[in-house]
């Protein structure tokens, strides 16, 4: 009891896609998508170093 079944979630489907519309659907879907693969990355701690600071740039006047 209290876990959601199959009619509770073509009500919910049903609500998301008169709330998006059929055009944004495929778009959110894809959005989740990606959210959840970077999710994943950065939770097995694979993900881009974004807290290391950029290398300094050279100068080439110097040449």
């Amino acid at each position: 009891m209290g876990g959601i079944g199959l009619p509770e979630l073509l009500v919910i489907l049903g609500i998301v896609l008169l709330l998006f519309g059929s055009r944004k659907l495929p778009e959110l879907a894809r959005s989740l998508g990606k959210a959840s693969k970077e999710f994943k990355k950065g939770a097995q701690g694979g993900g881009d170093d974004a807290d290391e600071p950029a290398p300094a740039k050279q100068d080439k006047t110097e040449a």
